[in-house]
């Protein structure tokens, strides 16, 4: 299945909707909720300490909202991008979106249990195109091959992220728990990155637990490059389409931070 101007209209929409959630961020120092510059100086005037340093400056509230905007600009630009694969498996591979959900539960803190959810999962036999599913099943064959993973299995799994530099110990132990999970109910787990940012001892424990990484790269086979993935596997120019778009997705990024420094 080809994509159309509609499609990918729609796929720029949910990036840029997900980034403008950054536009109006206000740091909030501790408190439980969002404080204006008025706010904080009265805050930080009234604490001595503070005020004695200098902290209760307009320039101190610019930086923090700054600082705290870019984070927060990265975390939306990994939930666009999350939301972007999910539309893309659903119209390359003719998916409903219910067929891409996939969860396992843990024990919860107090008793009961907590479900924990993946990004996407493609189980290869709810695809309907002939060809897809070929391609699809060369291709879990070439990563298990890659991984040296035995098992046979019946699907993918994915973890969507613009990037990976967080050293969240906790963060790691769930994902590791995530890829036995995935494994024991039959699917690959695949660290999908759109950039090429990742610790290189971050990846190489998450190899160790054997998850697929793809990288951000434009060079590269489907097994190590998120966009050979999608262009050999999923037919569809990601790359392409970020590059056709770049002068709007730069200009809304700059439009974000000059309104974080205001």
């Amino acid at each position: 299945m080809s994509i159309d101007n509609n499609a990918e209209s729609r796929y720029l929409n949910l990036l840029i909707e997900a980034l403008r959630k950054c536009r109006d961020y206000r740091p909030r120092f501790g408190s439980g909720s969002e404080m204006t510059l008025e706010d904080f100086q009265k805050l930080y005037r009234a604490d001595p300490f503070y005020s004695w340093f200098g902290l209760d400056s307009t320039e101190v509230y610019r930086a923090h909202r700054l600082a705290g905007g870019i984070t927060s600009l990265y975390r939306q630009l990994g939930t666009g991008c999350e939301q972007l694969f999910r539309e893309i498996l659903c119209d390359t591979l003719q998916l409903q979106h219910q067929r891409l959900h996939w969860y396992y539960t843990v024990p919860a803190p107090g008793g009961g249990v907590r479900k924990v959810t993946l990004d996407a999962k493609v189980d290869i036999g709810d695809v309907q195109s002939q060809e897809r599913k070929q391609l699809l099943r060369v291709w879990l064959r070439d990563a298990c091959n890659t991984l040296a993973v035995t098992t046979s299995l019946k699907g993918i799994v994915f973890e969507v992220r613009q990037g990976y530099k967080s050293k969240d110990s906790k963060r790691q132990q769930a994902d590791i728990t995530s890829a036995a999970n995935a494994f024991a109910n039959g699917y690959l787990p695949v660290l999908l990155l759109l950039s090429c940012q990742i610790d290189e001892d971050i990846a190489l424990r998450y190899q160790s637990a054997r998850w697929l990484i793809l990288r951000g790269m434009t060079e590269g086979t489907s097994t190590q490059s998120t966009y050979a993935f999608c262009s050999d596997v999923l037919c569809y120019d990601l790359a392409g389409f970020f590059e056709r778009n770049s002068k709007i997705l730069r200009q809304e990024v700059l439009s974000i931070i000059r309104q974080l420094l205001r």
